[in-house]
């Protein structure tokens, strides 16, 4: 027997709920409201439901819901990382602690990127609480043109057509088939891919670059930092090398690990 749709909608609702709240240290109603778009009356009813079966905490002193640490038992069975996450686990730790700036991992998904690893915990200066399964445009996000921009000619064809028949705003480019392929020309010629200045939060930025191995962009590795930190110069000429540099070592380290 199908379920009832009013019975999907109320799941759907809080999971979408449940994922926005695990971005954040600490949410308020108002702000679960405007990211979620749900009634404000129905983010209180289901928080209410949260924190009552264990999956979020209500601290007023803080000034909102937190998640608690039972959902990590929602991730249990979970063991579908790709062994290029595996590989770059290590060398992304390494970067963080050395220069502080979290990086994110990122593998494609369809018509767009998910971020598979962050290091945003282990950084001391991260714009952000966490990215951990965000889904990332592949036209207006870092992460997502560095893999449209860098992965072979037909499958970047192939990845155009199906944004092109997309509803998502930012998925929009893809109609204007010319001006798509110029700015992915762009991205390639300056070698590493960056944020559209137009998303939001303009007060960070990030830099992404391919992991490429055996012709293939396997996944795509970013930083991401405040734009008042970093004067853009100093970020082209110290850290896009940087970056560029750890990408290839995590391939080196995927061609390793397929090693019998």
């Amino acid at each position: 027997m199908p379920l009832k749709s009013d019975t999907v909608e109320a799941a759907a609702r809080t999971l979408l709920l449940l994922e926005e709240l695990n971005r954040h240290r600490v949410a308020s109603i108002d702000i679960l409201h405007r990211a979620t778009g749900l009634p404000k009356s129905t983010v209180v009813r289901l928080m209410k439901s949260l924190c009552a079966l264990g999956y979020a905490l209500n601290d007023p002193r803080q000034g909102g819901y937190s998640v608690a640490s039972r959902v990590k038992s929602l991730s249990n069975g979970f063991h579908g990382d790709p062994l290029v996450v595996e590989a770059a686990r290590p060398w992304a730790l390494a970067f963080t602690e050395q220069y502080q700036w979290p990086l994110a991992i990122a593998v494609l998904d369809r018509t767009a990127v998910m971020v598979r690893f962050s290091t945003i915990p282990y950084s001391p200066i991260s714009p952000f609480h966490g990215t951990i399964n965000m889904h990332l445009s592949l036209l207006c996000r870092a992460l997502g043109r560095a893999y449209l921009a860098f992965c072979p000619v037909g499958e970047r064809a192939m990845l155009l057509d199906m944004l092109a028949r997309s509803s998502e705003p930012e998925d929009r480019l893809a109609a204007d088939r010319k001006r798509a392929l110029a700015l992915l020309a762009a991205v390639r010629k300056q070698g590493f891919a960056e944020r559209d200045p137009m998303v939001e939060p303009r007060s960070s930025g990030t830099i992404a670059v391919p992991i490429v191995s055996g012709g293939k962009v396997l996944a795509t590795v970013g930083m991401t930092y405040f734009v008042s930190a970093l004067d853009r110069a100093d970020l082209v000429k110290r850290y896009v090398p940087l970056v560029k540099t750890l990408a290839a070592n995590i391939a080196g380290s995927v061609e390793s690990l397929r090693q019998p």
